[in-house]
Parts: structure tokens; sequence; C-alpha cells
């Protein structure tokens, strides 16, 4: 079977759907499935091997051009195509490119749009690069917001058309008026053409069903995966060293990086001898709520540290394993949490908010505790119960490390991906 895997870069960050796309192609080829990921918009910027196609198509600077410019979209093509060149694309992201909803409403009615929009030839150009070069059996998006592409491929194409929903909604709640209206009513018209759609939780099914207005039979529940190569789940030395707690994710107010340290406050009070790490990928939008964040937490003094992005897989594990407990307790709804597994995958407990995807994936693992989302003093609440228990702080670690092993690998993934392509008509 030949799958090919539309999935869109995060625009120079370490994007959650970009590394699960990545993984979920080669756990596919590692089951025998032919696989071509196909990234849109952006190179993917990975801690792994990279699985993708060298050519970026729906290139993020020319996409953008053709919505600003009725001139430009008249130049031709091949006067353009040069800027969707990866390393021009690379470039360019550190200095212009946003990947805010609150900016993107016209450019996102405008991919909407399709071929009958601004960016009608990068679209065909889409279609002919899968139907005529490809020749996959089956299509998978990896976000419903390049659905504008799927009618000029389904007109062409008589294989399945599916739709991996990884957080679709949460950009769109972000856009402005009319915009997110305009966006909402074009992405539930355009997603009947899909065959089906994929979740990795029973509530990102209840929740999108209605979002989108879907019947739920045509979702189907893929268990979250990793790849976990160099997660070994050997505790670290710790050597004496303070009670740590972690944070990993993208900074930006929607992880809740700053309900953390309001929660970290109250703990350290009482526990003058523990710490507080912060790593995840911060972009130029960002850089005030992280500074506010510094603010929050001058009290704090050495205790609070900012330990940047790991750029390697190595580096991230090394990450996970010099903390006690990791805890990223965002604001919206979660539909994923791969960092809730890696932490897991390694024998780091999690304090999560009760909401999204958290409690099942905590039900299932038995690998950490649930608070009150957006309740500071109960995550700290949870925090000191961890400190207090090392005995239970082990054994949930423990727990969640085996069930991760055991069944949220990138194998099973890629198995129940087959087995419902199996299934699915």
């Amino acid at each position: 079977m030949h799958i090919a895997i539309v999935t869109a870069g995060g625009a120079g960050m370490f994007c959650g759907s970009c590394m699960h796309d990545n993984t979920w192609a080669r756990s596919l080829k590692k089951q025998g499935a032919q696989v071509t990921l196909v990234p849109t918009y952006t190179p993917l910027r990975l801690d792994e091997d990279d699985e993708s196609t060298r050519q970026v198509f729906l290139g993020g600077i020319n996409v953008y051009l053709d919505a600003r410019s009725r001139v430009w979209r008249n130049v031709p093509r091949v006067l353009t195509r040069w800027l969707d060149r990866p390393a021009v694309i690379d470039l360019a992201t550190r200095f212009a490119v946003s990947s805010n909803a609150r900016n993107l409403g016209e450019l996102t009615l405008a991919m909407l749009a399709g071929e009958s929009g601004p960016q009608s030839r990068e679209v065909i150009e889409l279609a002919d690069f899968l139907v005529d070069t490809v020749r996959p059996d089956v299509i998978f998006f990896s976000n419903a917001l390049l659905v504008g592409a799927v009618g000029a491929i389904r007109r062409r194409f008589a294989g399945r058309i599916f739709c991996v929903l990884q957080g679709d909604d949460i950009f769109l709640e972000d856009l402005e008026e009319p915009f997110h209206t305009q966006a909402l009513a074009a992405i539930r018209e355009r997603c009947r053409d899909f065959n089906g759609f994929l979740v990795h939780s029973a509530y990102y099914r209840d929740f999108m069903t209605g979002y989108l207005d879907l019947p739920p039979e045509k979702f189907h529940i893929v268990p979250l995966g990793i790849d976990l190569a160099g997660h070994d789940g050997a505790p670290a030395e710790r050597n004496g060293e303070p009670f740590t707690v972690g944070y990993f994710a993208r900074i930006c107010p929607e992880k809740g990086l700053h309900q953390l340290v309001e929660a970290f406050r109250l703990l350290h009070k009482h526990h003058p001898n523990t710490r507080l790490r912060a790593a995840g990928y911060l972009g130029a939008r960002d850089h005030d709520y992280f500074e506010k964040v510094r603010e929050q937490a001058r009290e704090l003094g050495s205790a609070f540290e900012h330990a940047g992005s790991p750029p390697t897989h190595e580096e991230k594990v090394r990450y996970l394993k010099s903390l006690d407990v990791l805890s990223v307790p965002t604001v919206y709804r979660e539909p994923k949490g791969i960092y809730v597994l890696e932490a897991m995958a390694n024998g780091i407990p999690v304090v999560q908010p009760r909401h999204g995807a958290f409690p099942e994936l905590l039900e299932a693992t038995g690998g950490g505790l649930l608070v009150e989302p957006g309740d500071p003093e109960d995550l700290a609440r949870a925090l000191e119960e961890l400190l207090k228990d090392p005995a239970g702080r082990t054994q949930l670690g423990r727990g969640g490390r085996a069930a991760v092993h055991s069944h949220y690998d990138d194998a099973t993934m890629a198995r129940r991906t087959l087995a419902i392509l199996g299934n699915a008509q």
C-alpha cells in the first residue's frame, strides 16, 4: 500500500504535529507500507531523521504574496518557484513568517478557497504531484486547514482521502471575526470530501463531531505514539539535586507556563530547596509573554531556569531525565500531548489539567496526577504531594513508563492505522 501524508511545516519551530507525522510516516514504512511525506508551507523542523520530500508545496512565501498581490499571481511560475526552496523559506521564517492566527484571517480564507482562490496554481501543483507523480492508494491530510486543496485532488483521484485532526479548533478559535465564522463554515462544507477522520482520543472525536458537524461513524481513534528510540526509561542519577519541576512545550500563553510559575511560587515558599526548569521553543511573537513570565518568577531567583530548546533528541531526553515531575498546564483542551508520553517514557510522572485528552491518557497509563484546570493552588498541592512521597512518585513513573513502552509506541500507531485502512470504506 502506498500512503501519501500531506503535512504542514511549523514555520521554523519544533511542532508537535510535524513530529507526529514524521514519526508516523517512518513507522508505517517499518510496517511495510510505502510512504511519501509531503511538506507544505515550510520545511519540517525535527530532532530526528526527516522522512519528508525535499520539495515544499504551497510554499509559505508564495502563498502569502499570492494572497496579497494580484500582480504577483500573474508573475510566471518559473520566476517564483525559487521562493519555495527549503533554504529560502527557512531564512524567511527567522524574520517574517508568523503562524499567529490573529494575523492570518484573510490568508486562511484564501487557502480554504483552494483552486478558486489566489493560490490556485500552487494548489494545482500539489494535486498534480500527488495524482501524477506519487500515485498513492490513500492520502492523509494532517489538518483540516489544508482542506482547500482536496477538491482539486478529489476530481482526479479515485482513492480514499482522510484527515488527521490534531488541534485545528485551537487555530480557528484564535481567528478574529468575521474570519472565524467564515473559515469554520468553509471547513465544515469542504470536510465532506474526506472519507474519514483520524483522532488520538475519544475526547477529540466527540468534540470535533460537533465542532465540524460531522457524523461520528466517520471518525477513527489511533492512539498517539512516539518513537521510543533513546527513551530507555532508565532513571537518571540525581546525586542529591533539588526536587525539580519541569516544563517542556512551546513557550506561549496557551501552554500555560505562567500558571506553572504561579503554582511553583506557592510550592517554593514552603519548600525552598526546589527548582523549576522550563524548556521549549520560544518564537518571536511570544517574547513579550516570556518576559512577563520572567518578571513573575523574579522572586524565585536561581530556582527558575530557562533551559532553552533542546536541539537534538539526545539533549531532549537528557533534559527530561533531569526532572522529578513534568507539568504543562495548558489553557486550551489539548487533543494530543506528545510531551506527556515523552516524559513518561523516561519514567517521569506528570501533573496535568483535568481536560482535553489528559484524563484519558493518565487513566490509561497511570503515569501522573490530574488537577483542576486554571487552578495554580491545586497544581501546587499536587506537586507538593509528589515532593513529599518519593515512593509514590517512583511508582507513578514506573507505571507510566511501562504503559508507554507497551501501548504508545510508533509501531502500535502504525498498525492501528493500517488496520483502519483495511476496514474503512
